[in-house]
């Protein structure tokens, strides 16, 4: 009987919807497993933001290594994106499940790394560009849109960038923010000194002086 692990991939939002989805994943793993004659010697479950590349996904890490170190057949994973948002990243981590003979299948495309004769299968590579190709298309899609929204904008007479006046103190709200610096300052201590003893920045206690006229 094959051994195998489980791995599943969900945003880290934490919401009811995002733990369904984690439950719902294992649970469809768990019924292709026992429909196949596998066991299924661990679940690793990770929730992260889907922009991190895979060398920041520890759990991701964990499961591969603990695949290779237990002598794992094969992983078992809902749907090719889990293994990664971009095509290089998935064919990264399908060559190294390759290079250590382990295979992979992924239920809602239903393909694995390689087939029952142990051949490797030549349609996953295919899927993976196509997935990587549409994922790029999007993003393309996705900067039109928003540049088209911007230049509309403008040319409506709107401006970008952060409005005049906006992150501007009054003299009144520095002078209570920053009343021990005023107060070294007024002493006598030098821009240096008043920094130290108020645990301010040299710029920042420049700043005030001139401001001030200290």
């Amino acid at each position: 009987m094959k051994s195998a692990i489980i791995f599943t991939r969900c945003s880290s939002s934490g919401s009811l919807e995002t733990r369904q989805d984690t439950t719902r994943q294992v649970e469809d793993l768990l019924h292709y497993a026992s429909t196949n004659g596998i066991t299924v010697a661990k679940t690793f479950q990770e929730h992260i933001s889907g922009g991190k590349s895979n060398k920041d996904r520890p759990v991701l890490q964990d499961a591969l290594a603990y695949a290779i170190d237990n002598n794992i057949d094969i992983i078992l994973i809902s749907e090719l994106s889990r293994l990664g948002r971009r095509c290089d990243e998935i064919l990264e981590s399908i060559k190294f499940l390759k290079d250590h003979h382990i295979n992979c299948y992924f239920l809602k495309e239903q393909l694995s790394i390689f087939n029952k004769d142990g051949k490797e299968n030549p349609y996953l590579t295919i899927m993976c560009a196509v997935l990587g190709t549409a994922a790029e298309l999007e993003r393309e899609s996705i900067y039109y849109r928003l540049k088209s929204g911007r230049d509309k904008y403008v040319r409506d007479g709107g401006r970008l960038g952060k409005p005049k006046g906006v992150g501007i103190k009054s003299k009144e709200q520095l002078q209570t923010e920053y009343k021990g610096v005023i107060k070294n300052l007024k002493s006598g201590q030098s821009v240096r000194n008043t920094a130290k003893i108020t645990g301010t920045s040299p710029s920042t206690v420049q700043r005030i002086k001139k401001e001030f006229a200290l």
